[in-house]
């Protein structure tokens, strides 16, 4: 068995296709012995993979643009995608079966500040006629702070990637009401990535080979036997939270399609950034974005 090093920057059922590579045991059959943690506050995995402290990481094109604005050479490329949409849910207090977005602007709105997220937001808000910076905004950090802070009256609209919008709904003490992914389709929003030299080896086409069962499987089984697989890795969250959300992705689309990382939703994530205008110029497709390895 060889080390299998991952890192994600987030960790939400979100990412069950490279989760499923664990639980699912699909990383194990190609002979990997996979190690999993999520990035520490105020690091990125892009620092891990320069100090080649972990072999893969959970990430997104978009962190390679923030290398490129700053003048500097991103240490990782992005060879998989693990999500083809946006995977944040919007909850409120109560139910909003005909819901406006312009509700966002009643009460406070706790939604998750800073990069990816926000823009992403920021761009759904946008094409739905409304701009985030209306907003009343409460920031209390990181997701456990999110979930304490809400369920002790904090603010009256929550936005966060499943399951714990479901687990707040499971709670009785929040109801979603909108979804950033349905409003903005299709989108290169994360991905795996690593160094160009760990790509080139060849425990990098086993990973593959396992990633494209692991992901192919989150696609399409039942998602109780998702859930059952990967509850060990959400303490805390109740299986039927769990098992909410697997369902809301998969109806999403958010695990269809090859695993290569296709031009067009990669040209969208740069709208995305551009609205926000966190990057000053489109960069190419091929600077940032390499075929998954062929075995």
């Amino acid at each position: 068995m060889s080390a299998l090093r991952i890192m994600v920057s987030r960790h939400s059922a979100f990412y069950s296709p490279l989760l499923a590579g664990i639980a699912g045991g699909f990383f194990k059959d190609e002979g990997f012995e996979p190690t999993y943690a999520v990035a520490p506050a105020g690091k990125t995995v892009a620092q891990f993979v320069a100090s080649r402290e972990i072999d893969v990481a959970q990430s997104a094109v978009s962190a390679n643009w923030t290398a490129l604005e700053q003048g500097r050479q991103p240490p990782m490329v992005h060879f998989a995608q693990i999500n083809q949409r946006d995977g944040f849910l919007i909850a409120g207090r109560h139910p909003e079966p005909a819901f406006r977005w312009d509700r966002l602007f009643t009460g406070t709105f706790m939604f998750v500040h800073g990069g990816q997220p926000q823009a992403m937001l920021a761009y759904a808000m946008h094409l739905r006629g409304v701009e985030l910076s209306q907003a009343n905004g409460v920031n209390r950090g990181g997701t456990e702070q999110m979930l304490g802070a809400f369920r002790n009256g904090e603010a009256d609209w929550f936005h966060e990637q499943a399951p714990y919008p479901q687990q707040l709904e499971n709670e009785g003490v929040a109801h979603i009401v909108a979804s950033v992914g349905e409003v903005i389709g299709p989108v290169a929003f994360s991905s795996v990535a690593a160094s160009p030299e760990w790509v080139a080896r060849p425990e990098a086409k086993r990973f593959m080979r396992a990633y494209r069962k692991a992901r192919s499987w989150a696609d399409s089984a039942p998602p109780a036997e998702i859930a059952a697989a990967e509850q060990s890795l959400f303490p805390g969250i109740d299986r039927a939270a769990l098992v909410s959300a697997i369902e809301y992705y998969q109806h999403l689309d958010t695990w269809g399609g090859d695993v290569a990382i296709p031009a067009e939703p990669y040209e969208t994530a740069l709208d995305v950034f551009s609205h926000s205008k966190l990057i000053t110029k489109r960069y190419p497709y091929s600077q940032v974005v390499v075929a998954p390895p062929e075995a």
